[in-house]
């Protein structure tokens, strides 16, 4: 929890500064509430969710003095409500040997090294992990992939060279891990949306490949997404489910940001569900994602 806080503690600022001008001890009135709603805007909670808190504090709290604790501790309330029904953790099931998991999202997002964390985590558990270099266009990104594999005792599956079949890559990875028992492929896959229809036909292909082998491959697909972007998230998140079906959500770099609000607009009006939160940089600052935590963290609250 207080690794959480650490890293929300820029958007627990940006969050909880506009709450302190508002309230002194003052009466929750229209004025009040308004003024409330533009603070969570301005936070990157989103329109419809802001508006949802709002609407829950009119009925509650309309009309009452207020101090600004019970201001912070009512808002993580309702913002666990929005959260609680997404946070949901990725199942992991090894006996399909692979249990393969598609990663996705735009290049920069944190894709590489969100594989790498799960890579190492799942190991401490005692799974066997393989990681699929499939972003075949970025020597760069298969060479940090490599890297990672090294540091963290995964073999990974690369492009014998630049701009190899990402498809067909992932089909033989998919193919030798089953033969070696492995119990989870996690698949590093390209973020090139400024070509979305090429972006669009690739991973779909890699998913196609994959059903030859196994017919409910793959049996994750992880969106990572960069908590700095803020809002664009929104719309990244409905740019990739058009593009395949994303199963869970992995929010990134929230320790780099003032915008962890964001994971609420997604709660809100997206609805899939959050499988991880990224709050730095070492294995253990990828973590699952707990709406009450992630609330009270978010409020700067214990």
């Amino acid at each position: 929890m207080s690794r959480l806080k650490a890293g929300l503690a820029r958007s627990t600022a940006r969050l909880t500064e506009g709450i302190t001008t508002l309230f002194r001890k003052r009466r929750l009135d229209d004025e009040a509430l308004e003024e409330l709603e533009e603070t969570l805007i301005a936070a990157d909670l989103g329109v419809a969710a802001a508006r949802r808190i709002v609407e829950g504090f009119r009925r509650t709290r309309f009309g009452k003095e207020v101090t600004e604790e019970e201001v912070k501790a009512a808002l993580a309330e309702e913002i666990a409500a929005i959260l609680a029904p997404v946070a949901r953790p990725m199942p992991i099931e090894p006996r399909r040997r692979p249990h393969v998991v598609l990663v996705v999202g735009v290049n920069g997002t944190g894709k590489t090294t969100t594989i790498a964390k799960l890579g190492q985590q799942y190991r401490e558990q005692g799974l066997s992990v393989a990681f699929v270099a499939g972003d075949t266009f970025r020597a760069a990104a298969v060479e940090q992939l490599q890297i990672w594999g090294e540091r963290v005792g995964c073999p990974v599956y690369a492009p014998a060279r630049p701009g190899a079949d990402a498809a067909g890559l992932a089909f033989d990875a998919l193919k030798a891990a089953k033969e070696a028992g492995t119990e989870v492929l996690l698949v590093d896959t390209a973020g090139r949306l400024h070509n979305k229809a090429a972006l669009m036909e690739e991973l779909r292909k890699i998913v196609r490949v994959l059903k030859r082998l196994d017919p409910e491959a793959p049996h994750s697909v992880l969106l990572t997404l960069d908590a700095t972007t803020g809002q664009n998230a929104l719309q990244q998140c409905k740019v990739f489910k058009e593009m395949v079906d994303v199963t869970g959500l992995a929010v990134t770099k929230l320790d780099g940001s003032a915008k962890g609000g964001v994971v609420v607009a997604l709660a809100q009006e997206v609805g899939l569900p959050v499988h991880f939160v990224g709050v730095g940089e070492r294995a253990g600052d990828l973590r699952p994602f707990e709406a009450r935590d992630f609330a009270r963290g978010l409020l700067g609250l214990d």
